[in-house]
Order: C-alpha cells, then structure tokens, then sequence
C-alpha cells in the first residue's frame, strides 16, 4: 500500500470574518488508512533503522484505543517484521474482542503482553526491558507514542516549503515528537503552539530534549481533564466542525487542539490578518472504540 504524501494538502477551515485571520488544516489524516498522520512519520526512520541493523521483529507500548499500537501492527503486516504489543491493563487480556484497537492489530498479527498499570509506569527502566529481552529475545524498541530521534526526524518532514508564509503553527501533544519536528523545522518569524492531550508538566522538559529553537509554547488549558478524557461540549464542537468542514477529527487529539483553536479565536489571541496552520495528526482509528465508551455511558457518539 502506498503512502499519498500528495493528499497532505492544506485544506482551508470556515471561519466567520469577526475572527480576522486564515485558518488551514494540514491532512496529514490523508497519508495512508492506517499508519496515517504522525504515525507514518514517527516510524518511517525507525523502519528504516531496524531494517538495517537487521532485526525483524518491533515491540512497543500502549493502551487500550492506541494509535501508535495500531500503526505499529499495520506497519509490520506491510514491511514484514514480528510485532509485538505491551499493553496497559491486564483486565484487557479477556477484552480484546470488545476493542476495536486491539482487534485491529490481532488482526494484523501483533502478539500482545497485557500488563498492570503499576508495571507499565515501568516501561522505561532498563531491568523491565532487559525481561522483555529474555521473553522476546532481539527487538527493535519502540518507545510509547513512538517518540525518539528518528521519530522527531520524520516528523520535521511535516512542514514544507509551501508552508513558510504561515504565522503560527499549531498542533496537539501526546508524547512530544510531532511537536519537537516541526518546531526544528519551522521559520523564526513562525510561532509553534502545542496543545497537549494530558495534563501535567513535563512535556516541556521532554521536548526540550529535541529542539534549540524558541519559538514555541505550550496551551495547557484543552486537555479536557486528561489523556482521553472528553464531555459533551467536546462532542458537539466535533460534529459541528464535520458538518462545516467534511473532516473528521479524533477525539482524543485533533479534536481538542481545534476546540481549543477556536476558543483563542473567540478571545482574539491570533493577531488580524495572521495565517494559521494546524496539523490534523490522525488517529481516526480510535473513534470507534471511543463510541462504545459514549454509548455506555449514554452521551451522545461522535459522527
């Protein structure tokens, strides 16, 4: 399947005049069904990478509606190499037909290790992946959400040329690598705005570790409560936006960075006359299990 880097074009946003600027969202939704957005960029390098140390087989991390987890398995059905899913939550283990997710990569032959949340928070230490190592024998790690030099290296392939005139740049924050690309490959007169997914502090120390530029700033106030996390308001700002606009956002990050890019506009945080570009990152994949959440708890489902 081929990736359409053509089909990332800047689609324009309907704004009502009050608002004084151009607002173009980047379809980076368009690359590919399902290693799309920042998903195809954060693992075009690392493929590359491990195909060239010679190791056939991925392991990663996730949760229950990852993108990245989705990406991964899809990635290695296509290019030929083993994955391999650690997954936060071992109550998911007896779920996995309940999920779309994780249905998906099953499907795409991912093998799965479902582990507590306490042992997730572990994932990073060298004795946990030195007991993946034993299990698993050689791998190509790859860390949650898929960020690290290489990753940020696909990722600043995102901005092109075309994109020079824009004022400010702005895109929604999981785990920092988007970000970090285009901030290395923006202009110094653009300003870059993250708006994360989760709440907490530390992705500006994350980040950091990536990036010389200054140009950027964080928007803390979008995350809806936390990582996954939405209410009504959120629902029906998202079907509203399909229905002016014909493009679906996800729920867990496009979505909130545009809610949370129309709220700036209301309280004229863009200066007039000033163009905006946004990055639509993907992760269309998860809504439908994000439905069945809704449905549960009888809210209305996105559209």
């Amino acid at each position: 399947m081929i990736f359409q880097l053509n089909k990332s074009i800047n689609q324009p946003i309907a704004l009502q005049k009050k608002y004084g600027v151009h607002l173009f969202l980047k379809r980076e939704d368009n690359i590919h069904p399902f290693i799309s957005g920042n998903k195809y960029r954060k693992l075009k390098y690392n493929l590359e990478e491990a195909k060239k140390m010679g190791i056939s087989k991925l392991l990663t991390f996730g949760g229950a509606y990852s993108n990245h987890i989705a990406a991964v398995a899809f990635a290695g059905q296509e290019f030929g190499f083993e994955t391999i899913g650690i997954i936060r939550g071992d109550e998911l283990e007896d779920k996995i037909q309940e999920n779309p997710t994780l249905l998906f990569a099953k499907g795409c032959g991912m093998q799965f290790r479902f582990i507590s949340r306490e042992m997730f928070r572990e994932k990073h230490s060298i004795p946990f992946i030195e007991i993946l190592k034993t299990e698993f024998d050689d791998f190509y790690l790859l860390p949650e959400g898929g960020t690290n030099e290489l990753a940020v290296k696909g990722c600043e392939e995102i901005l092109t040329e075309a994109d020079n005139h824009f004022d400010y740049v702005c895109c929604a924050i999981g785990t920092g690598g988007t970000i970090s690309g285009l901030i290395n490959s923006s202009k110094k007169n653009q300003e870059i705005l993250g708006f994360p997914a989760l709440k907490g502090s530390f992705l500006k120390e994350d980040i950091s570790r990536f990036v010389t530029n200054k140009n950027w700033s964080i928007i803390n106030e979008y995350h809806f409560g936390g990582y996954a996390k939405i209410n009504i308001e959120l629902i029906e700002f998202m079907n509203h936006f399909k229905e002016e606009n014909n493009i679906q956002l996800d729920p867990v990050y496009t979505g909130k960075m545009m809610f949370g890019i129309f709220d700036l506009l209301e309280k004229g945080y863009f200066k007039r006359g000033s163009k905006i570009l946004a990055i639509h990152t993907g992760g269309l994949q998860g809504i439908s299990g994000m439905n069945n959440v809704l449905r549960q708890k009888k809210m209305p489902i996105i559209v």
